[in-house]
């Protein structure tokens, strides 16, 4: 099969989960910077998953453009990783709502780790729908960033229970290390022959 639907799909259901929590901002009541205070643990929850929604995206377009065909499980795999992200709006809120309690911290970083591991869990069908010297094997090899992230995020949800601030400051540190450039496929494709 082709990648085409797959990669429309995916695109598709980002754009609405960003949608769905732009919506779920909401003006402050009264027009002065004083009127922001209530809003700004709903405005940080919201830029810190725009973001992670956004390295998703990216690592995502990035993976399916170094392999040329799916199958049935990646198919699933990448239903996987969708639903873990469709929950992203409703842990951004209820985190936001909360001022950042420790149960909702938690749960955002519960959401957090389970959609790596589903990312995780795609990038290897991939590879296993290819030949081993694919294009996508050669660069993500053993994933250590996307290992250690895992291990971030069971480290945020247990810390979440005690220091929720501790924990999102976690959840910005994978951010951070995800938001510098990984070029390892990049550099993959460019080293394949007949690139």
């Amino acid at each position: 099969m082709t990648k085409g639907r797959l990669e429309a799909f995916s695109d598709g259901v980002i754009a609405i989960l960003i949608t769905i929590m732009v919506i779920e901002l909401h003006a402050p009541h009264g027009n002065d910077v004083a009127a922001l205070g209530p809003v700004v643990p709903v405005l940080l929850s919201f830029v810190m998953s725009f973001v992670y929604l956004a390295i998703y995206w990216n690592n995502h377009h990035h993976m399916l453009h170094a392999v040329r065909r799916v199958n049935g499980a990646v198919l699933w795999a990448n239903m996987h990783l969708l639903f873990w992200l469709s929950l992203v709006p409703f842990v951004t809120a209820w985190m936001g709502a909360s001022r950042f309690a420790a149960i909702p911290v938690a749960a955002y970083g519960c959401v957090l780790f389970a959609a790596a591991i589903a990312y995780f869990v795609l990038s290897r069908a991939l590879i296993a729908t290819h030949p081993e010297n694919a294009t996508l094997a050669i660069a993500v090899g053993r994933d250590s960033k996307g290992i250690a992230s895992v291990v971030l995020y069971a480290v945020a949800v247990a810390v979440a229970l005690v220091a929720p601030l501790v924990s999102c400051g976690i959840y910005v540190l994978v951010a951070v290390v995800w938001l510098i450039p990984d070029r390892r496929i990049e550099r993959a494709l460019e080293a394949a022959p007949g690139a």
